[in-house]
């Protein structure tokens, strides 16, 4: 059972702030792009450390709704359809404690991995007519 036990749990006006208290301390605003690439879900943490996936595109990712799980998380659905990640109070708490440093290193790993906070425009289709078909790269679905 969590220690912790929020006193205040808020989405801002735009969608892109969680505000998050604390009882014994601690209100952390929480941005919702910081709340995406942090996910507790498998499809982010992976199921080990070495599987954890560090996702770009989320700058201006927004929170659609946050829905208790009994009495103990929220369940966050974003506007990119991600909705699998449990937010346990103790998980919550420390992503406020640890916002800076959790920040600055999911910054470092996007640069590493030449992967940018803005979601990446999709490249325009080829025409049918550009040569080759289906399986040899020339239709645009490969």
């Amino acid at each position: 059972m969590s220690e912790r036990w929020p006193t205040e749990i808020r989405l801002s006006g735009d969608k892109r702030i969680l505000t998050v208290a604390f009882d014994g301390g601690g209100r952390f605003e929480l941005p919702a792009e910081y709340l995406r690439v942090s996910s507790p879900s498998a499809e982010v943490q992976g199921h080990s450390p070495a599987e954890r996936k560090v996702l770009g595109g989320k700058r201006d990712v927004a929170i659609l709704s946050v829905e208790p799980i009994g009495n103990y998380a929220v369940k966050l659905f974003f506007d990119d359809m991600h909705d699998t990640g449990i937010y346990g109070w103790d998980y919550l708490f420390d992503l406020g404690r640890e916002y800076r440093n959790r920040w600055s290193t999911y910054l470092s790993e996007l640069e590493e991995r030449g992967l940018t906070r803005d979601r990446v425009a999709s490249a325009p289709a080829k025409p049918a007519h550009a040569g080759g078909g289906c399986g040899s790269g020339g239709c645009g679905c490969h």
